[in-house]
């Protein structure tokens, strides 16, 4: 099983977005048992919200339904995930600080698996919740793939796929 954790900000725009997104892709590929997707806040100001209306009504265009409640990463919640993937530089250092370093090789940012590495930029500011789409998209299936390249043997030794 492969534990991978999204994190933005206040966990109501991009990182359930990814969840999301990263779930259906997972699906869609047969490999939902291999993994468990979780989503999580490097803050506390949205504990307990729904997913922000205008990402949700997004992934409604992209045929992607899900609910969502916002919560606050722990430190436990870093050393039980594998991969920890944020959405920009802040929330990179955000979760560095919060682990004293001491867990940054699974910390990175999801675009960094992309050919074109990037923050992806804050719908909450930009208002650009498609381009927010578009980006994390990119980072999910160039995630996916790399995972599917490099931790094959995640997936060949599955029973269930």
């Amino acid at each position: 099983m492969i534990n991978v954790a999204f994190v933005c900000m206040g966990n109501i725009c991009r990182s359930p977005m990814a969840e999301l997104i990263f779930k259906k892709m997972v699906k869609e590929r047969g490999l939902e048992l291999s993994f468990r997707i979780t989503s999580f806040a490097t803050h506390d100001c949205e504990e307990g919200n729904p997913i922000y209306p205008p990402a949700k009504k997004t992934l409604s265009e992209h045929g992607i339904i899900g609910g969502h409640t916002a919560k606050q990463i722990s430190l436990a919640d870093v050393k039980n995930n594998d991969y920890i993937l944020v959405m920009d530089s802040s929330n990179l250092f955000d979760l560095l600080r919060l682990t004293g370093g001491e867990y940054g090789a699974k910390i990175l940012k999801l675009c960094s698996f992309t050919s074109h590495p990037r923050d992806v930029a804050d719908p909450w500011y930009t208002r650009d919740f498609e381009k927010a789409y578009r980006d994390i998209y990119d980072g999910c299936e160039c995630f996916l793939d790399y995972l599917l390249k490099e931790k094959k043997e995640a997936f060949t030794d599955d029973k269930y796929h």
